[in-house]
Order: C-alpha cells, then sequence, then structure tokens
C-alpha cells in the first residue's frame, strides 16, 4: 500500500467521553480527526438508520415542490386565482425553503437547535403550509402560509437531513447523500398522479389536510432518532492518513479526497470556491424549477393530453430522485467534479430536445427528453451537498452547505415567477431554450471549482488493502 504523501503519523491520547475512548490524530496539513469510537457506540445502532430516516422524511416532504405543479389547476379553479398567482406561491416556497438552511445551519452549529428540534419544527410548520393551501382563498394569505411558513418548514426539514447524511459518512458521502436526496423527487410520484386524477374543487379540502398530516407523522418520527456525531468524527475501522480500509472506501477518497482542513464559512468565502459553487446552483438549480413548473403546462400546450402530461411529469420525478442517488453512487467512483459537470450538461440538452419533442408533437420523444431533464434536474443537487464537505469539511457543513444551497433562493425568482414571465413574452419555444443555455454556462462555472489548498493531482491511496 502507498501511504498518502501528505499524511504524518502524529497522535494525542484523550480522557474517554460517554464513557467511550476516543483519539485525535493531526494530518501535515494540521486537520483533525477524532477516531476510536464507533457508530454504535455514539448512536447505539448502525450509523444506516441515519440514511434511511433521512430518506423517508424526504419523500415526505417531496410533494411541496414535485407534485405541485398538477394541482395548480384546481387551485386555480377553487381560489378564483391567476395562473401567474400560482407560481409566485411556488416561487415563495423555493425562496423561503432555500433562504433558512444557512441560518438553520448557524443554529444547529452554534448548539441553539438540535437536529431533532430542527425537524420537529420543521414538520408542524409543513402542515401548516398545507392547511394554509386547503382554506385560504386570498392568495397573499395563501403566500405567506405556504410559500413561506410552510417553505421555511420544508426546508429545515430538507437542510437537516442532507447534513446528517453528509457528517455521518465522510468517507463515502456520494452515494449516501445521493439516496437520501432522491426521496425529495420520487417521493412525490403518487402525489403526482393523485393532483392529476382525483383532485378537484369538490375534494380539495380534505386531499390537502390529510397531505398535511401524513407530512407531520412520518417527519415527527423519523426525527425522534436524528442525533449528530461529534466534531471531527471519522469511523473508527478506516485510518483517516494512510485510508486502510476496504477498498470502496478508498477509492472513493483517492478520486475525492477530504477537506485539508475544516473552513469556516468566512474562510470558505475567502478561498473564492464557495462563491462559485453558489453561483452555479443559481444557474443550475434555476434550470430544474423550471421544468419541475412548466413542464405539465407544455406538455398540455402541445395537445398532449393529462395522461401523457402526467407520465412526464411523473417520469421526470421518478428519474430526478433516481438520478441523485445513481450520480451520488457515480462520483464516488468518478470525482465529483467530473459527475456534477456531465450532469449540468444533459440538462441542458434536455431542454433544447424538449423543444424539439413539442415542434414534431412527438410523445415518446417528450417523455424521453422529460426523462433526461428530470435526471440533470435532479442529480446536481447532492453532488453540490457532498462537494461541500470535500471542499470545506464537515464541522461547519450545516452553515457552508446552507450557503451554497442559498443559491436556490435566487433561482426560485427567475426558475418559476420570471419563467412564467417569459413564457409570457416568447413562448415555450423560447423560454427553453434560454434555459439551455444557461445551462451550459453553469456547466462552465463548474469546471472553474478546485479544492482550496491542495495541489492537483494528490491521491489518497493508490493500492488500498483489503481488510477482514
Amino acid at each position: 500500500m502507498t501511504a498518502d504523501p501528505y499524511a504524518v503519523n502524529s497522535t494525542s491520547a484523550h480522557p474517554e467521553t460517554a464513557n467511550h475512548p476516543y483519539r485525535e490524530v493531526t494530518d501535515a496539513r494540521g486537520r483533525v480527526y477524532r477516531v476510536g469510537e464507533t457508530d454504535r457506540d455514539i448512536l447505539g445502532h448502525s450509523r444506516k438508520l441515519m440514511v434511511y430516516l433521512p430518506w423517508i422524511a424526504m419523500m415526505a416532504i417531496s410533494v411541496f415542490e414535485y407534485a405541485y405543479g398538477s394541482a395548480e389547476d384546481t387551485l386555480s379553479h377553487a381560489h378564483g386565482w391567476a395562473q401567474s398567482n400560482t407560481f409566485w406561491i411556488l416561487s415563495v416556497w423555493v425562496f423561503s425553503q432555500a433562504g433558512i438552511a444557512f441560518p438553520a445551519g448557524w443554529l444547529r452549529e452554534k448548539g441553539i437547535l438540535t437536529a431533532r428540534k430542527a425537524m420537529y419544527a420543521g414538520s408542524l410548520m409543513c402542515v401548516v403550509g398545507f392547511l394554509a393551501l386547503s382554506h385560504l382563498g386570498n392568495v397573499w394569505l395563501a403566500i405567506l402560509g405556504f410559500g413561506v411558513v410552510g417553505g421555511v418548514g420544508a426546508g429545515l426539514v430538507y437542510a437537516t437531513c442532507i447534513n446528517m447524511v453528509g457528517k455521518w459518512f465522510p468517507e463515502r458521502r456520494g452515494a449516501k447523500i445521493g439516496f437520501v436526496n432522491g426521496g425529495f423527487a420520487y417521493g412525490s410520484l403518487p402525489f403526482i398522479f393523485l393532483f392529476n386524477y382525483g383532485f378537484d374543487t369538490a375534494d380539495y379540502h380534505w386531499v390537502l389536510d390529510l397531505i398535511g398530516c401524513y407530512i407531520v407523522i412520518v417527519v415527527f418520527g423519523c426525527a425522534f432518532f436524528f442525533k449528530d456525531p461529534p466534531k471531527n468524527w471519522w469511523p473508527a475501522d478506516i485510518d483517516p492518513l494512510t485510508v486502510a480500509g476496504v477498498r470502496k472506501n478508498a477509492t472513493s477518497l483517492s478520486k475525492n479526497p477530504p477537506a485539508v482542513r475544516q473552513y469556516t464559512p468566512k474562510e470558505a468565502i475567502r478561498t473564492g470556491m464557495l462563491p462559485l459553487m453558489w453561483l452555479s446552483v443559481v444557474l443550475t438549480a434555476g434550470v430544474s424549477i423550471f421544468g419541475i413548473s412548466f413542464q405539465v403546462d407544455f406538455a398540455k400546450e402541445v395537445g398532449f393530453g393529462p395522461l401523457v402530461a402526467a407520465s412526464s411529469m411523473g417520469v421526470m420525478a421518478v428519474i430526478n430522485g433516481v438520478g441523485r442517488g445513481v450520480m451520488g453512487w457515480l462520483s464516488d467512483k468518478w470525482g465529483r467534479k467530473p459527475t456534477l459537470v456531465f450532469v449540468i450538461v444533459v440538462l441542458g440538452l434536455a431542454q433544447f430536445g424538449v423543444i424539439w419533442a413539442g415542434d414534431v408533437r412527438s410523445q415518446w420523444l417528450f417523455l424521453v427528453f422529460a426523462f433526461l431533464s428530470g435526471f440533470g434536474g435532479g442529480a446536481f443537487y447532492p453532488l453540490f451537498a457532498a462537494l461541500t464537505p470535500d471542499y470545506f469539511g464537515e464541522n461547519f457543513n450545516a452553515t457552508n452547505y446552507g450557503l451554497v444551497y442559498s443559491g436556490k433562493l435566487i433561482s426560485g425568482l427567475f426558475g418559476g415567477g420570471l419563467g412564467s414571465m417569459v413564457v409570457t413574452a416568447w413562448g415555450y419555444n423560447g423560454a427553453y431554450a434560454l434555459a439551455g443555455g444557461v445551462s451550459m454556462v453553469a456547466a462552465t462555472t463548474a469546471l472553474l471549482l478546485r479544492q482550496p489548498g491542495r495541489t492537483s493531482g494528490v491521491t489518497v491511496a493508490a493500492e488500498p488493502q483489503p481488510t477482514d
């Protein structure tokens, strides 16, 4: 085995914490790793539960964003809203959902808000959001209730779940974050078809009320078991200096080496990489939100009918979610940045494909490009979620990723509300062409990303040793 060229074998013993001894090891760049405690020592069970429970909670809140477009027509008729009203409700929701990530992360890292309390608060706010959408006919009150309160609630759940996984799997986070993040998309599938076939002005009240109750029960139940690992925690069975361990861990770390140190938010911003990641999120998420908001309407516009419209959105949601898991897994093998650039390029090409399918009135082509749009429009989220701690470390990841994810604040405005204005002015073809061009700019931006403090070409382990 070839040791990491930047590592040194310096260790320091520490007293027992919570009846479990640990020690801290420091590499040549000064990064500290806390080793010796297993996940079962800290949690009382396998850390795998910190994958499955966040995944379930993410599926519960997915109805907010990915099924909303299928409910817009009924909501417009029930409350007497214009189409632009429903688009702006979603835009405010996206703004609020993304905007809470940074302050919530800051409160968590200050010890003011635990992961469990964040989930509890988020679940209650989510049910308020759906009750507002159900019972408030005034569009401004609906924006406040669903857009602001519901958005903040969903954002608390989303940010907590993603950061939880990243903290517990520092050595192989791509696949795990991708899997959990995928639930945020394909969890909406039953609701997409419900809103297209079993949702009308006669039953919308009780349907929305029941959905709100479903969310609060599921999220509240999952939150009971949430717990963060200690600062600097590293899996006990993997040497962070030599990366001796099973081959899949060593392969992932060779392609995605750990951050050279733990960066505070201010330090991360000063590297220039965090602002660049933020810009790429703004552009890519804007295209993704545009597709979610307008795909069903575009399908109906070109005469494909409700089945194809619902199926295209269903396909987008499923592939959006599955693509997150698959590309997260591949990023552990290919490297995070190359995978990210590939995903964004696919998203851009899919926008031009949707135009082509509409022009030739081909339903199967439309579904193919809905497939690709859904794939690209979701897979970039877990890649940024994994790339952030890869670059800046885990200790401040809740705030660092909160800053990166806050790019979706801007995306929600031009992807939904401003997207509606572009459709009105340029038509669907012009809007989709613009979205494709924006994606290519985002891919170019992602190409400029570099891990702070590390010389290119450094690998962690050339020939990892298998363990018994």
